[in-house]
């Protein structure tokens, strides 16, 4: 099965809820070389959803001592396909390796940061 590192929004019960039809359990890890930065969310779902107008974005930073801490679940293929029609077009779905030695997937910025 899949697994997918969640920051943000897709560790709320009620996103899960809308998106999964069930709620995830996961394990707590740190994924290293990235931060987590903002962005404004103007897809209505996704604002229905997570009742969120500011969302979290992880940046790459390749520097080991960024890290950022969340929750592993593991998806069916189904549910990763779910999360990716969640996730907006400012996020891409890479795949990363974890703290804890863990491979998985995250949603990463898609384009660098312009600041």
């Amino acid at each position: 099965m899949p697994k997918l590192f969640s920051y943000g929004t897709l560790q709320q019960k009620n996103v899960q809820l809308s998106n999964f039809g069930r709620e995830l359990t996961g394990c707590q890890d740190i994924l290293p070389g990235y931060v987590v930065g903002e962005i404004a969310i103007t897809d209505l779902r996704v604002l229905r959803e997570s009742g969120k107008a500011i969302h979290p974005i992880l940046r790459f930073t390749s520097n080991s001592s960024d890290q950022v801490a969340g929750t592993v679940f593991e998806l069916t293929d189904t549910e990763l396909a779910r999360a990716d029609d969640y996730e907006v077009d400012a996020y891409i779905r890479v795949s990363a390796c974890l703290k804890s030695g863990t491979d998985c997937w995250i949603y990463a910025a898609a384009a660098p940061d312009s600041r």
